[in-house]
């Protein structure tokens, strides 16, 4: 079955044929302070000069497979659990870019200079608050139903979440929607909050209601880390497991709501002959 196709745009609607679905790439950072001051070689967030710091390399890995699939390659990129200047307002669903009418980053590329540019200008706070972020690609995704696009919403973050409650409210509204959530974990914490998100066990459930499919992949980034330093297979090793469920959960929204995938184009169509 082929939903998917690097970089085609789908936007079209008036044609009888519906055209690939589109993926829609959106990137929430965790700003939180048990990450650690920025500025030390200590935090999961320092710049070090000759590598990538682990919420970089998270980054990379994921988005430079998935923004194949995201023709105009624009990303919204958020930030949360931070004091935000001026007034030192806490946040949990900051641009990183700094531009609240459009928190689109150009490439992962743009989306890493804002991550960095962000780093320097914010107060690192709290708490890990995953709702409000999670509820905003959702409403984007709520609008559109008919398969053409579909969310993939990724969250990096260090520790214990805050508003579980709601976040868990927030998936199981999410799970009838073309949205995938995937979190990545970075440092020392054991996680058992996000391994019960992920779902795969136990279906989330809040209020009574169980989701309707699992969308959501939890992998933490310490068991992809190459013993001996080397970042690119680190970041192989991360892409490869960390993608692996959204085609399933991409086509089992397809399967619920009866949504037949196109054909392919072929691959070298024979041009037509000119009349005699």
């Amino acid at each position: 079955m082929r939903y998917l196709t690097p970089g085609r745009n789908v936007r079209r609607r008036n044609t009888s044929t519906r055209e690939l679905t589109q993926l829609n790439f959106t990137v929430a950072i965790d700003f939180t302070a048990s990450n650690g001051n920025p500025l030390q070689p200590t935090s999961l967030h320092y710049m070090s000069p000759y590598q990538l710091s682990a919420y970089a390399m998270a980054l990379k890995a994921v988005g430079e497979i998935i923004q194949d699939y995201d023709s105009d390659k624009l990303f919204p990129a958020y930030g949360f659990g931070a004091k935000l200047p001026p007034e030192g307002r806490i946040s949990h669903q900051f641009p990183l870019n700094n531009n609240d009418e459009d928190p689109n980053c150009a490439g992962i590329e743009g989306v890493l200079e804002s991550y960095s540019q962000s780093l320097r200008t914010v107060q690192l706070y709290g708490p890990t608050c995953f709702a409000p972020v999670i509820n905003q690609v959702a409403r984007a995704a709520a609008k559109i139903s008919d398969g053409s696009q579909y969310y993939v919403l990724l969250i990096i973050t260090d520790g214990v979440i805050s508003d579980m409650t709601q976040t868990k409210e927030a998936i199981v509204s999410a799970s009838s929607l073309p949205m995938s959530i995937i979190i990545v974990g970075v440092g020392p914490a054991m996680f058992e909050a996000m391994e019960e998100l992920d779902g795969d066990d136990v279906r989330v459930s809040s209020r009574g209601r169980y989701a309707e499919r699992d969308i959501v992949q939890f992998v933490p980034f310490r068991d992809y880390v190459d013993r001996s330093g080397n970042q690119v297979l680190s970041m192989a090793r991360l892409a490869k497991d960390v993608l692996a469920e959204i085609p399933e959960q991409l086509l089992s929204y397809m399967r619920t709501r009866d949504i037949q995938p196109r054909p392919p184009p072929p691959a070298n169509p024979s041009p037509t002959p000119a009349p005699e």
